[in-house]
């Protein structure tokens, strides 16, 4: 059903649409606005082309790219400056702003996530806790006091244990909780056996990312917060991902971002390993990728990320955030970009064909080589093909505390046709 906020923001989203296009023609004229357009349009291509050429080649032809990187923006504002109409373009920016803004928080569902469910608290809860993880987070929040004074019992790791069989043995000796303060490789591990035993599981974000926490509505700042679901805390049943037999809670990557991550110098120099490795990865010979994804299979991509839940909706989807961790599907984004024009084309986003966009049940990886570099949450693995990704729906049972932030909203692409219908109407259903 669409509220009248929901309405009202449909409404906004047209007006500041309409306005934008109606200040730039009255003031620039027709014609001279098309091409103010055109212009803007034509800069944004070259950049995105000049970007490929950045990462996919090197030495002088890559530093070329990077000047037109940088120069194209600065020449359609020059163009506009000298047109006299800098600041129309720059009142047209902020007002499309607003109305993108405006749309997809129209076409958005409301905010939701799992189901809550009420259970007891923990008797005997078991955290892991890596150290190391996150530069030090363990110690500098001092975790292991704060969780020990809660009744938990807590097993540091060194690094050499392995973290399954920690779990499991926790759980032996009585654990009805498992935790993990790390990242999210090892909130992967630990998980899998918490749905193997079914106890619940606790997400304490003590590494880099945690990407897991942050679509579970945990504030990745506050790792002390996490530990009050062990006395005031609810249930949610959330899905697992799983690349053969071993579970994910993110994504499996394949391809070049696999490949890098493979890379020892890649952790402690992303952007120097990215710049040296990329454009080996991206032009010459690699095992060619096959994608099947429900009914929908690709021939040669050359990045793909099979995901826990899927993304957001646009071209960057892989690196947002999952509305739902409780949908039965999983995500699916594969990119294939050969030459300029295929980066460019990317500016079409969701219609480019450099881009596919998919949820599926299962999905299969498989390539011209016996072995696969596969990156799951963030470390790296080497698979015999072919590699199949699977979901086990609700299978997780996560404690988190009772008050914390909202779950991630879906900002789906703007519809402008739904959304001008959803404008005009007065109430009921939107189809």
């Amino acid at each position: 059903m669409a509220d009248s906020g929901q309405r009202w923001l449909a409404r906004l989203a047209l007006l500041a649409a309409a306005v934008a296009v109606v200040l730039l023609l009255a003031v620039a004229g027709f014609r001279a606005g098309i091409g103010l357009v055109l212009v803007g349009a034509a800069g944004m291509a070259a950049g995105l082309a000049a970007v490929w050429w950045f990462v996919s080649r090197r030495g002088f032809v890559r530093w070329l790219a990077g000047f037109v990187v940088l120069a194209a923006p600065v020449t359609v504002a020059v163009v506009y400056a000298l047109a006299g109409l800098l600041w129309v373009a720059v009142v047209c920016a902020v007002l499309w702003s607003i109305a993108l803004v405006s749309g997809r928080r129209a076409l958005a569902g409301v905010p939701s996530g799992p189901d809550e469910h009420e259970t007891p608290p923990p008797v005997r809860p078991h955290l892991i806790m890596n150290v190391r993880s996150g530069g030090g987070k363990v110690e500098r929040f001092n975790l292991v006091e704060r969780a020990w004074l809660l009744g938990a019992q807590i097993h540091l790791l060194d690094g050499t244990q392995d973290v399954a069989e920690l779990a499991r043995q926790a759980v032996r000796d009585g654990a009805d909780l498992l935790g993990v303060a790390g990242g999210d490789g090892t909130q992967a591990l630990v998980a899998d056996v918490a749905a193997e035993h079914g106890v619940p599981f606790l997400v304490i974000p003590a590494g880099t990312r945690n990407h897991f926490a942050l679509d579970l509505g945990l504030d990745r700042d506050d790792p002390v917060g996490c530990l009050d679901a062990l006395v005031d805390g609810v249930e949610l049943r959330v899905d697992l991902g799983m690349i053969g037999d071993r579970a994910f809670v993110n994504n499996a990557s394949f391809g070049a971002y696999a490949e890098l991550v493979r890379s020892p110098a890649y952790r402690d120099d992303k952007a120097g390993t990215m710049l040296d490795l990329l454009p080996g990865l991206l032009t010459e010979q690699q095992p060619e990728l096959r994608l099947r994804a429900g009914d929908a299979e690709l021939e040669g991509p050359q990045a793909v990320l099979v995901s826990n839940n899927p993304y957001g909706t646009g071209v960057l989807a892989g690196w947002g955030r999952r509305p739902r961790l409780d949908g039965g599907r999983l995500g699916v984004l594969a990119v294939t970009v050969h030459d300029a024009a295929g980066a460019a084309g990317l500016m079409r986003g969701r219609t480019s064909s450099a881009l596919l966009e998919r949820t599926a049940t299962e999905v299969v990886i498989t390539a011209d080589a016996p072995l696969l570099p596969v990156g799951v949450d963030g470390e790296t693995v080497s698979m015999p093909t072919p590699v199949r990704c699977t979901t086990r729906p609700g299978v997780l049972r996560v404690r988190v505390p009772r008050l914390r932030r909202a779950a991630a909203v879906s900002q789906p692409e703007v519809d402008w046709t739904r959304l001008r219908r959803l404008a005009f109407s007065t109430g009921g259903e939107l189809t």
